[in-house]
């Protein structure tokens, strides 16, 4: 990963690439290439979909290597749902074929006149950049069995669905799994719609004839991943429940703990829960043969993803993560768990992102578009945003959007993005992190789940404001960190558990780069990346009155702790004070 392509959407006579040194940006990798770059190239003040905004795709810095979890790729940008700066993830094959071709970042430019679409192709040799409207309005699946046939299936694919070409700011890109299905999105924030503004439909990405990345020294590398592969594989996150079960083994826990939001977040408890689990959904994907357990990368040792078939074996969707489940599940009074696959598949295909669109529905039901519960009512909905009518197009907007055009009080969203499937109330430590984070409500951003319910890294007791600052301060530095290796945030769980895996993972770093990096420079990079976030969205006019949650979540308790989130406004504040 030695260079960085450059391609002008919108130079005169049509699109025009260059390439050059990685520069400034070598050593680093996903979330610190984008966020670095973004800061330092884009606007704050730009719209979004114009000219001025970079789309900037980068591998992790392990990606494309033979160490295990490496396959994440990020995806930079201003946000045109949120207006900050963005990083928005995803596994696939994307971030392995892009490493092993040997670029740091491909960056998208500037914004081409007329209404032509495009693909690229790149390999290690070539990048072509053509013409092609056969695509247009394709959505993702039929999109990628059209590329298939002309580029085959020894190549990664990513591509925008109907939802990117129409603007839309839950739009999302699509990478492709190791099936070759477009089943891997970089979800939040509208990513989808800055590609659809640069024209650009699909990204074909080919490493024929090329090798994995070889570290500085082989052997210690081999011996760290090792090393790093046995501490995932015995604790009993990574190693037992999400293999078993994948994410919606969180369904029953958070339930449970009174922190599943229900009906837009009226209530911490669903009585149609169990229907939803992780347990009863791994029990339907075998009995109809499919897969509970299934990696979304190569390389992946924890594979909690599946396969999801209905009744008669046919495929529908990849396993609808959890908060895919409680999005179109609970959160809209839904406890069919074919519906929520059904749901998952549109979401997909359209490209848009499963969280957003599930917590629009939810608030269109309250606005008395549909009952809560009603899954044709929900499924009707979503073919709007499928069809690009003008509802659908309000829909595709997002929560904030549709909650303001339909009238709705209270509308669960920070920066104007959703919040995902944690009520802050009875978990105030991830209501810290919805609403100090850089992103706009955002659980992966600082996990505080991981800490305040399932009791990896420590005990805070979710219920209680002490020390949910600290914890969630400490997981935002680590997951930039993270977010930039290419490692799969679930790692988390057992470097936070395991010293000796967090030592296996900065070996295989150092010996990768011949680098002596520390626990301290792990935590001296995560604070560069956010040091750049917020330079960028405090230049964007984002202030610490930004920094909050809904006003309704500080009035209105939820069942069944009848709690309020009662972190003061001072303590929001202190959360990026080192």
């Amino acid at each position: 990963m030695d260079k960085i392509l450059r391609i002008d959407m919108g130079a005169k006579g049509g699109p025009k690439m260059t390439t050059e040194p990685v520069g400034d940006y070598a050593g680093l990798g996903g979330r610190a290439t984008t966020s670095l770059m973004v800061n330092k190239e884009v606007n704050p003040l730009c719209h979004p979909l114009g000219a001025e905004n970079k789309l900037v795709i980068a591998p992790g810095m392990l990606s494309g290597s033979t160490g295990a979890m490496t396959g994440r790729l990020s995806v930079g940008c201003k946000s045109p749902l949120t207006g900050t700066i963005k990083e928005s993830n995803a596994g696939g094959q994307a971030a392995q074929v892009l490493a092993r071709i040997g670029y740091a970042a491909v960056v998208l430019e500037g914004k081409p006149e007329g209404d032509d679409l495009y693909k690229i192709y790149i390999s290690a040799n070539e990048v072509k950049i053509e013409v092609d409207n056969s695509m247009k309005l394709m959505n993702n699946y039929p999109l990628i069995e059209k590329l298939r046939g002309e580029y085959g299936d020894k190549v990664a694919y990513m591509s925008i669905g109907s939802a990117g070409e129409r603007l839309m700011l839950s739009a999302s890109i699509a990478c492709t799994d190791p099936e070759l299905r477009p089943t891997r999105h970089c979800g939040r924030g509208g990513v989808g719609a800055v590609m659809g503004s640069k024209k650009v439909k699909a990204i074909i990405l080919d490493d024929a004839g090329k090798k994995h990345r070889a570290p500085k020294d082989p052997e210690k590398y081999r011996d760290a991943n090792r090393k790093f592969v046995e501490g995932l594989r015995k604790h009993p996150v990574t190693g037992e429940g999400l293999p078993a079960y994948g994410t919606n083994v969180l369904t029953n826990v958070l339930n449970e703990a009174g922190g599943y939001p229900t009906n837009n977040f009226k209530s911490g408890v669903f009585k149609g829960a169990a229907k939803l689990s992780g347990e009863a959904q791994a029990e339907l994907e075998i009995k109809r043969g499919g897969s509970a357990t299934h990696g979304c990368h190569r390389g992946c040792v924890i594979q909690c993803s599946g396969i999801f078939n209905d009744k008669d074996g046919n495929y529908v969707t990849k396993q609808p993560e959890y908060e895919t489940v409680w999005s179109h599940g609970g959160h809209c009074g839904i406890d069919d768990l074919d519906v929520v696959a059904k749901l998952d598949y549109i979401d997909d295909n359209i490209g848009v992102d499963t969280i957003e669109m599930g917590v629009t529905i939810g608030v269109a039901m309250d606005a008395g578009l549909a009952e809560f519960g009603d899954a044709e009512g929900a499924i009707r909905l979503m073919k709007e945003v499928e069809n690009g009518t003008p509802l659908g197009l309000i829909l595709g907007s997002g929560a904030g959007i549709t909650g303001k055009v339909l009238g709705v009080e209270k509308v669960p969203v920070v920066k104007n993005q959703a919040l995902p499937a944690y009520d802050p109330r009875p978990i105030q430590g991830i209501g810290v992190t919805y609403a100090t984070t850089t992103m706009g409500a955002d659980h992966t951003a600082g996990y505080a789940i991981a800490t305040n319910i399932l009791k990896v890294g420590g005990d805070v007791d979710p219920l209680k404001t002490e020390g949910q600052v600290e914890l969630s301060r400490n997981l935002q530095i680590a997951t930039a960190s993270i977010d930039s290796t290419g490692m799969c945030l679930f790692i988390a769980f057992a470097i936070m558990d395991q010293e000796e895996t967090f030592q296996a993972l900065l070996d295989m770093l150092n010996a990768f780069y011949g680098t002596d990096l520390t626990g301290d420079g792990v935590v001296e990079l995560g604070k560069k990346v956010l040091s750049a976030e917020r330079d960028f969205n405090k230049r964007a006019g984002f202030t610490a009155a930004d920094d909050r949650l809904p006003r309704y979540f500080y009035t209105d308790p939820i069942a069944p702790h009848n709690q309020t989130f009662s972190m003061t406004d001072e303590e929001l504040d202190s959360v990026f004070n080192w």
